[in-house]
């Protein structure tokens, strides 16, 4: 069986493809953003057993369910803290300080992480949301400013450390970037329709070592930074994947 990995920028329907694969083969493994995985580590920490066991004491009422939502690999400590549902004050945001990616890491540890779960990685059966490009890439990008020759370097080495076998990239393209994220921007809003989604990852680029470089601001430059993004996945894909890629049209 195959190890599906869904990827594309925001708004092209990576939620709905999965969720239309995973009830069309049910034995498949599923692994949503925030999940834990065995090969990506977006919304989780990646910790020490001293600093776990500093996090347990010190959010004893929470134990249980940071204990249910924790697995062990080796001498490190993955908490999927994002699905513990808690006001605990801050809980979540200290959490994610101890996340791998936005820069937390250097670029010689955080390659070293990726490449060894990968290595790791020999089961099949299995379907990613978003584990393969999209959290790499922007720390790529954003945080450590790598070029585009730079990045694709990094995935040709990453990718000979993938099992290739079972391997299947679906990635959603369109070259309708603007409307898509116009469109989510209006879906990811509350029900008084105050946008959740876009304030936050505006802000995200805009603090971002690569965003302050290049003056980044406003709506424009998300969509720069989206196209950038889409046009390096491809070429990812044409150059180092080839034919264990299928590109499909968003949103149909």
């Amino acid at each position: 069986m195959k190890n599906v990995f869904i990827e594309g920028i925001p708004g092209m329907g990576k939620s709905t493809l999965l969720n239309r694969i995973s009830a069309a083969i049910p034995q498949l493994h599923v692994c949503r953003e925030g999940d834990y995985s065995p090969v990506d580590l977006a919304w989780c920490t990646w910790i020490s057993k001293e600093e776990y066991e500093k996090i347990l004491k010190r959010y004893e009422p929470l134990q249980n369910e940071i204990i249910k939502n924790t697995v062990q690999e080796n001498e490190h400590f993955v908490v999927s803290y994002t699905k513990i549902i808690t006001d605990f004050p801050n809980f979540h945001k200290q959490l994610e300080e101890f996340e791998i990616y936005n820069g937390r890491k250097s670029l010689r540890d955080l390659k070293e992480i990726i490449f060894s779960r990968y290595r790791n990685f020999t089961e099949t059966g299995y379907l990613f949301e978003c584990s393969f490009f999209q959290y790499i890439i922007e720390d790529l990008i954003l945080f450590h400013q790598l070029n585009d020759d730079e990045i694709v370097g990094f995935y040709r080495e990453l990718y000979n450390a993938v099992n290739k076998e079972p391997f299947l990239l679906l990635y959603l393209y369109s070259d309708r970037i603007e409307e898509n994220i116009e469109n989510i921007r209006k879906e990811r809003s509350d029900n008084q329709g105050n946008e959740m989604w876009y304030p936050m990852m505006l802000n995200f680029l805009v603090h971002s070592p690569y965003g302050k470089n290049h003056g980044y601001s406003s709506f424009k430059d998300v969509i720069t930074h989206f196209r950038h993004r889409q046009r390096l996945e491809m070429r990812i894909i044409d150059e180092i994947i080839g034919e264990r890629a299928v590109v499909l049209s968003a949103k149909e």
